[in-house]
């Protein structure tokens, strides 16, 4: 295994004259990507940056990324992405908190930063910054057990950590996707996502083939999936929240996705109900994948001619890890029985960044504890059940809120569903559920989805409370933020 410097290297010298990168702004070869890339080390160099030092990122999808990967790869620094939509206060934390030392981004993202760090403006600066500089790679040593990237979580359950990816975390990431997605020359990868996160990790694997990256800044269903067809995309990376608001835009036309081959799925888990009309109406796209900060994208990988079968399953072992089921104890289960979700192998990270007692919590023994309940078949596919925290516990039974949603999910005019445990003083927890529907849906009562989950579950199973809403609150990533609703009515209570 390499770097992802020393395999971007290969990539210029054998792909010079193809396009590498088109965005709003128009498109630059693989010459020109080189060129900018070596003049962008050498100017990071220049600032008095070392090997090991941070430059956080904070921009909207643009073709800067990918030239900020490159460089940052060829000079041994470490890219700190720091997702635009997150809050001004949750921009000054993670800066401050990876001890970042420069912070390149847009003029109206940088305003919003108040900690003290040296700032280029991406489109005022940049190109001057660039100008004067050697069009030849810095005669830097990188290793591919050194650090790449701080990739932060999204903070559902506290203050972010930063997860220490290598390069050998990346290219072990990127490999998997190739296979998972089933790249290969001649491919389209677009990027509608933030490059700050998932979609970054399909970007790595344009490298392998010189591929053609098309990134787009904004998502509107109907704009979105035009472009799709106009770009001729055959590869992307969606999460299902996108997958979902594509599928249920007016009038959509399946035909203008002729051009995909594989959307990659992932992020959060996805309803097997709104799964199912997904593949009726895009036939097999989908290729699922299932992982976290802490083992990028591909613990474990589902082939999309397989996703049909197994709609209830993320998945089969992804090559660069072992995975384990194991109970309380750290003990690995029998075949079939619910524990947590563990993994080790070439994906996993480091640790987190400055936080040995998260890192000795989360890393045992070589193992990440990733903190998903989940079961495998006796075929090697894992079945997750839910978040180990998001179990709800009531009259001392477990009900886990997925399988409840995949039961309210059923009901033809639900889109969107949100289970959760509000404190009881009876039963220890009581199960609530928000409910969104579909735009064009008749009235729905909450008297309906009641007698949807007693014919379906057990009945302490069934929700409490049902309540109807607009919307559902999302992290910048698309994920409902299950604790938001349940810190909520404990708030109330």
């Amino acid at each position: 295994m390499e770097t992802l410097g020393a395999l971007a290297k290969k990539t210029f010298s054998q792909y010079s004259e193809k396009t590498a990168v088109k965005d709003s702004r128009g498109t630059i070869t693989y010459g020109q990507l080189k060129s900018n890339v070596c003049k962008l080390a050498h100017a990071l160099l220049n600032e008095g940056l070392t090997k090991g030092d941070r430059v956080a990122i904070l921009m909207s999808n643009r073709r800067e990324h990918v030239e900020l990967d490159l460089a940052i790869a060829l000079t041994g620094l470490i890219k700190v992405p720091v997702n635009y939509r997150l809050h001004p206060k949750e921009f000054d934390y993670i800066i401050e908190s990876s001890g970042s030392t420069f912070l390149i981004g847009e003029a109206n993202l940088l305003a919003s930063v108040t900690v003290p760090i040296k700032k280029l403006d991406v489109d005022q600066e940049y190109e001057d910054f660039i100008l004067e500089h050697k069009d030849e790679f810095p005669d830097i040593e990188v290793e591919e057990d050194d650090l790449f990237a701080l990739m932060y979580t999204s903070g559902t359950t506290g203050k972010p950590k930063g997860g220490m990816l290598t390069h050998r975390n990346i290219i072990s990431s990127a490999l998997s996707l190739n296979m998972v997605c089933e790249i290969t020359y001649g491919d389209i990868i677009g990027h509608v996502a933030p490059l700050t996160h998932g979609s970054n990790f399909l970007s790595q694997c344009a490298l392998f083939f010189g591929l053609k990256q098309v990134i787009f800044n904004k998502f509107d269903p109907k704009e979105f999936i035009d472009d799709l067809e106009k770009e001729k995309i055959s590869i992307i990376f969606l999460v299902p929240t996108l997958v979902n608001l594509m599928i249920h835009e007016e009038n959509f036309e399946p035909h203008k996705l002729r051009y995909i081959k594989s959307i990659n799925m992932a992020g959060a888990p996805i309803a097997v109900e709104k799964l199912n009309k997904a593949l009726s109406l895009l036939g097999p796209k989908l290729a699922e994948t299932y992982g976290q900060v802490e083992a990028p994208m591909t613990i474990t990988m589902m082939p999309k001619e397989e996703l049909a079968s197994k709609p209830d399953s993320c998945g089969a072992i992804g090559p660069f890890v072992e995975v384990r089921i194991v109970d309380e104890k750290g003990e690995e289960v029998p075949c079939g029985e619910i524990g947590e979700v563990t993994c080790k192998g070439s994906l996993v990270m480091k640790g987190y960044w400055n936080n040995e007692k998260a890192t000795k919590e989360t890393l045992k023994d070589g193992w990440l504890y990733t903190g998903d309940l989940g079961w495998i078949d006796e075929k090697g596919y894992l079945r997750l059940v839910d978040r180990a925290k998001d179990m709800i516990i009531t009259g001392g039974l477990n009900v886990y809120p997925r399988e409840v949603e995949e039961v309210l999910n059923q009901h033809p005019n639900v889109k969107e569903t949100c289970v959760f445990g509000v404190p009881d003083e009876k039963w220890g927890e009581s199960i609530y559920a928000h409910i969104v529907l579909s735009d064009d849906a008749n009235k729905v009562s909450e008297e309906q989805l009641v007698e949807l989950c007693k014919n379906n579950l057990a009945s302490y199973k069934k929700p409490r409370r049902i309540e109807i809403v607009k919307d559902l609150p999302k992290n910048s990533y698309g994920k409902i933020l299950r604790k938001t609703l349940r810190d909520q009515y404990q708030i109330q209570g």
